[in-house]
């Protein structure tokens, strides 16, 4: 018998988690052997009653996730990628669920790729923001290429206007989700009630508002790039690199564009990382023009559309 009092907590928790770490990859494995076993009516010769006596049996996999499972494989029928990706044991059939919802023929490969490397509240995220888009069109397109149906275009992401996007996305919120004071509300309803555009009004100030943003952008990336022309070379001739933090001047230019929240419009998490639309390790700047604050899954997301940033990684390892 294993003696494990010797260990130190560190040492037995490490070992837990290898253990579980194990049991979770087997137990996926044994997920992806029921469609055939169901198929061969295997469970009949063992002595089972029923294929979800089978699992409970040999497994402790609910009827539930046995009744996913041969979902799942039938709905795979025509799409060998993510039919791999279950029999395989490769991945969870929760993830394989979330995706199925938008999984077709032509996109099931890329799909495919997209569940290895996300993570479960990243793919989660993915999906929804994929079924957004499809129901909204060429609406949603904006420097990350986050907003456009991914499997509608191949094309690098583009640069729209942000602002824009903003406008669009939130015009399909219900407008009783703004929030004004009574101080507010009062001095509209009075111009209103003179005969002033109060429609106009506000827009020519949301107009004013992005062009001066824009030109704080421009004038800072102008900043940058003579800062980036005058760095030289050490003496040894090596080329020196730029500090990967952020100036406060960008970081609160960021904040009076995009707020608090994740720059994607249909999303209301918190900003957590400031994503360079550049790779950082390529351009060596922070341009305020390619930037934008994104919440922990839209951030895995814009990684996960980047090819530069994979053969970057790649090379590094």
């Amino acid at each position: 018998m294993l003696n494990f009092t010797h260990l130190t907590d560190k040492e037995l928790f490490e070992l837990c988690r290898e253990y579980g770490t194990k049991s979770l990859t087997w137990r996926k494995k044994f997920i992806g052997l029921l469609p055939e076993v169901n198929r061969r009516k295997l469970y009949e010769k063992k002595g089972c009653l029923s294929i979800f006596e089978f699992a409970a049996k040999l497994c402790g996999v609910s009827e539930e996730q046995v009744r996913l499972a041969l979902n799942l494989e039938k709905r795979f029928e025509d799409k060998p990628s993510l039919k791999a990706l279950l029999v395989n044991g490769e991945e969870s059939i929760n993830k394989l669920a979330r995706a199925a919802s938008i999984a077709t023929p032509k996109n099931e490969k890329e799909l495919a790729a997209k569940i290895k490397f996300l993570s479960k509240n990243a793919l989660e995220t993915f999906v929804r923001d994929e079924k957004y888009a499809q129901n909204f069109g060429g609406d949603f397109k904006n420097r990350n290429g986050l907003f456009e149906p991914l499997f509608d275009s191949k094309s690098l992401p583009g640069h729209s206007n942000p602002q824009q996007n903003f406008r669009n996305a939130n015009a399909a919120f219900k407008s009783t989700e703004l929030q004004l004071s009574n101080e507010v509300t009062e001095k509209l309803l009075v111009l209103q009630q003179k005969g002033i555009d109060v429609d106009k009004l506000l827009l020519d100030f949301l107009d004013k508002r992005d062009e001066e943003i824009a030109n704080k952008k421009a004038e800072l990336a102008k900043e940058i790039q003579a800062n980036q022309q005058n760095r030289q070379p050490t003496e040894q001739m090596v080329v020196t690199y730029a500090s990967r933090y952020i100036p406060v001047a960008i970081k609160k230019l960021l904040c009076e564009e995009y707020g608090t929240k994740c720059s994607i419009p249909t999303c209301r998490k918190p900003a957590q990382i400031i994503h360079h639309a550049q790779r950082f390790s390529l351009s060596q700047n922070h341009d305020p023009r390619f930037l934008a604050p994104l919440c922990k899954e839209h951030h895995a997301i814009a990684h996960s559309i980047d090819f530069q940033y994979h053969c970057a990684r790649d090379r590094l390892r």
